[in-house]
């Protein structure tokens, strides 16, 4: 974090500073923000997403990456995303390669420390990437998921699916997602419908 908390960074300091950290920070309007550790949960839900995506991508040129990979949308934000999909070359803010512009899928799995920051500033960020086609908000709490699809107009249509039977159909990747497999492993945890 900068020393003067009313020192606005230049994104080319906050990416210097990024780049020499041991933790991960986003940055917005000049501000560096901490990320915390995650969950036990969190972690295997997360991974158990990237781990079913990955395994329908053997024949598409789409490739998964998860948590580590820093995102930049048009409107500023850089952030690390629990769980991001690419199809097609990759496009990089500059040639350190370590901050991509193009995601297919964005996942966020949310937590009771993390949702509100996810929710109302993350995401309206997030719908401004022009390749981004779905989003995934996955409570790790209950077994709930909100799926987000880019419409031709440039809107949004939300479902909502709390149902371990069900299957989220992923148009954009051709694949899809049992909800069983996200939530496989928390199940020792109460899942509430």
């Amino acid at each position: 974090m900068a020393s003067d908390p009313h020192r606005r960074l230049s994104i080319r300091e906050y990416l210097a500073l990024e780049r020499q950290a041991e933790t991960k920070s986003d940055y917005l309007d000049g501000e560096m923000f901490a990320m915390t550790g995650a969950s036990l949960e969190h972690n295997r839900i997360a991974f158990d997403v990237a781990h079913a995506l990955e395994a329908q991508f053997q024949s598409r040129k789409c490739e998964t990456f998860a948590s580590d990979m820093r995102v930049r949308t048009p409107s500023g934000l850089f952030t690390y995303p629990d769980v991001v999909v690419l199809c097609g070359e990759p496009r990089f803010d500059d040639s350190e390669t370590d901050t991509l512009l193009n995601p297919k899928l964005i996942v966020e799995v949310l937590s009771k420390s993390t949702a509100a920051y996810d929710r109302l500033t993350k995401l309206p960020h997030y719908q401004t990437i022009p390749t981004l086609a779905e989003i995934l908000l996955i409570a790790q709490d209950r077994c709930h998921v909100e799926h987000r699809i880019r419409q031709t107009e440039g809107e949004w249509l939300t479902f909502e699916v709390d149902d371990l039977g069900e299957t989220l159909e992923l148009p954009s990747l051709g694949c899809s997602l049992e909800l069983i497999q996200i939530y496989r492993r928390v199940l020792g945890q109460p899942v509430e419908a």
